[in-house]
């Protein structure tokens, strides 16, 4: 038997696999697994740096299948590869509840799993910002990080925005060892892709700095030849495989009808014929799970060579880098956050939140070297590039600022890549109102509990001049809706940093900054306990039982703060609660929350954003002072006075309120 019999053998086994567990679970997507089989055989037999037996070894090969509805190639070539989680009984409860196989992959569900993918662009997007990790790390420690990474994407992932965003940076950036490997089947779910696409993908790849080749997909040799010639390329490499979606299946394959649902006994029976697999449902011949499982060891022995290398690092450099591989923080950094929150109380300043963060991430950055940070062609409002921080450039990996330019989405998903990968603290910033085009990849990060942060600054009304199309007012709400994110709004510069203590130490869950353009008063005083930790507390109390509780988030504290004095000096009892991170606030035990909200009979919220949200604390009959409407273009304090959202209409609802009540 030939070379390329045996693989068609073995690709085959993925093909039955992927008919078998689609047609069991009555739902799935049968098509591209049968289509890529003769791609992914080759990959993982012949290319792929990857030991089955320690599937989070940190120098393997990086395989991301960005087209996540084909989800049992991936879960068919882990199985017979040897994955131990991966076994028959899984494939055999794919897409059920419980099981490791659901129905698009997802990262730490998983094992082996690079990345969630599902929404299509995600993957490939993700892949940039691993193989960017990569060149980071190697250019840190050239003994230890020398990897590839590859994405398989389909015609869906390639027409999505985000794809363009992605691959231009990967191109700009010269990310060689970056591979895609296209499945251009021509076929999407309404049927041809002719229908609604005429893209040229290997010119589009090619405009933008990429190679990119094209191979007929079922030609192992021709596929193996392609790939092998992107060693030593000096740029990201396209590789589009021509293919036949639903492979085998006499009847279906090469049409819609293979992408996204059952084939049927009928046909599954004449695919096996054309295929000449004469096996029963999720059974594999011996001798071809020999050579698959041999295939899923091929990378043992370089994994044992890289062991050498690893251990031959000086200890502490061996300690840090284990240190950053697991996420955690240095001793130091405590310390210096605290000397730094000591140095605002004993110099208090006006300052804009985002100054703040500059200031802070300063001095996150000086200990914590895993720190890269990145703006989407904001870099001068984002403040997010520190002094201590060198830009990274396509010849020169060996700093730590990345300038993603004007793509939010782009970046937002490479940003996830950065932390899937391991051994970095990736931070993006863009404006809050640009927070939209983030939001998939925000999303994803959430689900995948990954520690990152986004710096979102101009946060509300107060951006000003630039007007309703700059001021973001449903955004906070919008992020505040998805589970597992932190959303911070921090009220002054000792809040800011006590937001950064507890995102870098936030290992599972992501982390966004809503910061203003103006300048604050520091309303702190005291800063002996991490406060925004609990999401919510009284910043300023009542002289006595209070009469009005006032609760607001950033710029806001000090509106709450000005009328609270006003409305002590009319004779009504006042307290402040700051609300600086609503979710960190609805994790706290119930007898905190409820001493938090209190007792008085008036409470109103106050944020220059619209009031969803804000009932979960003061009530669906608690008062509100924000936002209602888009904003309006204006400098910020005439647009604050246009919209209500002052010190004097908090305290004069406060009164209305409070004389209602009684």
């Amino acid at each position: 038997m030939t070379d390329a019999q045996t693989t068609r053998r073995m690709a085959n086994a993925i093909r039955a696999l992927a008919m078998d567990a689609v047609e069991k679970a009555n739902s799935g997507h049968p098509g591209m697994p049968m289509g890529m089989a003769d791609v992914a055989t080759v990959l993982f037999t012949k290319i792929l740096k990857y030991d089955a037996t320690d599937p989070y070894w940190i120098d393997r090969d990086r395989f991301i299948l960005s087209a996540g509805h084909g989800s049992m190639l991936l879960y068919s070539l882990l199985h017979l590869t040897g994955s131990k989680e991966m076994t028959i009984e899984e494939l055999k409860n794919f897409r059920q509840v419980g099981s490791r196989t659901p129905g698009h992959p997802e990262r730490g569900h998983t094992e082996s799993v690079e990345t969630t993918t599902g929404p299509l662009g995600a993957g490939i997007s993700n892949a940039v910002g691993m193989a960017l990790a990569e060149r980071i790390l190697a250019a840190q420690y050239p003994t230890v990080f020398d990897h590839r990474t590859f994405a398989l994407c389909s015609d869906g992932d390639l027409m999505e925005g985000v794809s363009q965003e992605a691959i231009a940076i990967a191109g700009h950036y010269r990310l060689s060892k970056l591979v895609f490997l296209y499945d251009d089947n021509s076929i999407s779910i309404d049927g041809d892709t002719s229908l609604s696409d005429s893209v040229d993908q290997v010119a589009r790849f090619k405009a933008c700095g990429w190679n990119a080749v094209r191979v007929d997909g079922h030609d192992a040799d021709a596929v193996e030849a392609a790939i092998k010639a992107t060693e030593g390329s000096d740029k990201p490499t396209l590789i589009a495989c021509k293919t036949t979606i639903g492979f085998g299946a006499p009847k279906k394959a090469g049409t819609e009808k293979a992408h996204g649902s059952p084939l049927g006994a009928e046909e599954i029976e004449g695919a096996r014929k054309a295929l000449g697999w004469d096996y029963p449902p999720f059974e594999i011949p011996d001798d071809l799970r020999k050579l698959w499982l041999e295939a899923g060891k091929r990378g043992q022995a370089a994994r044992k060579e890289w062991e050498k290398r690893f251990d031959a690092l000086d200890d502490a450099v061996r300690s840090d880098l284990e240190r950053r591989l697991h996420a955690d923080l240095p001793d130091e950094f405590a310390t210096a956050m605290a000397e730094h929150k000591a140095k605002l109380l004993a110099e208090p300043k006006e300052i804009a939140t985002r100054k703040a963060g500059e200031a802070a991430l300063t001095v996150v950055k000086a200990t914590l070297p895993e720190l890269v940070s990145g703006s989407a062609d904001l870099t001068p409002s984002n403040n997010t590039l520190t002094k201590n921080m060198k830009v990274i450039t396509p010849t020169d990996f060996g700093g730590d600022f990345m300038h993603w330019g004007v793509r939010e989405h782009g970046m937002a998903g490479a940003v996830n890549g950065l932390a899937i990968h391991g051994g970095i603290f990736p931070v993006g910033s863009t404006f809050l109102v640009f927070s939209d085009y983030c939001r998939p990849a925000l999303r994803l990060a959430a689900l995948m509990k990954i520690r990152i942060v986004h710096v979102f600054t101009h946060d509300s009304i107060g951006v000003g001049e630039d007007g309703p199309t700059h001021q973001p007012v449903e955004h906070l709400a919008a992020l505040r809706a998805i589970p597992n994110l932190n959303v911070f709004r921090p009220c002054d510069a000792i809040e800011t940093t006590e937001a950064w203590e507890i995102a870098a130490a936030s290992k599972q869950r992501p982390s966004v900054f809503a910061l203003t353009r103006q300048n604050l008063p520091q309303a702190r005083t005291d800063a002996s306990q991490n406060l925004t930790a609990k999401g919510a507390y009284e910043i300023a109390a009542a002289d006595g039982p209070a009469e009005v509780s006032l609760f607001a988030s950033g710029s806001e504290v000090s509106l709450a703060l000005e009328a609270k004095k006003a409305l002590d000096a009319a004779g009504v009892k006042t307290r402040v609660v700051s609300v600086p991170c609503f979710e960190l606030f609805f994790d706290q035990p119930g007898a905190y929350r409820a001493e938090v909200i209190g007792t008085a009979p008036v409470k109103i919220a106050v944020e220059a954003a619209i009031r969803q949200g804000w009932d979960a604390i003061v009530g669906s009959d608690g008062g509100f002072v924000g936002m209602s409407s888009f904003g309006e273009s204006g400098p910020y304090k005439a647009v604050y006075e246009k919209f209500g959202v002052t010190a004097d209409a908090v305290a004069a609802l406060a009164r209305e309120m409070r004389s209602t009540a009684a």
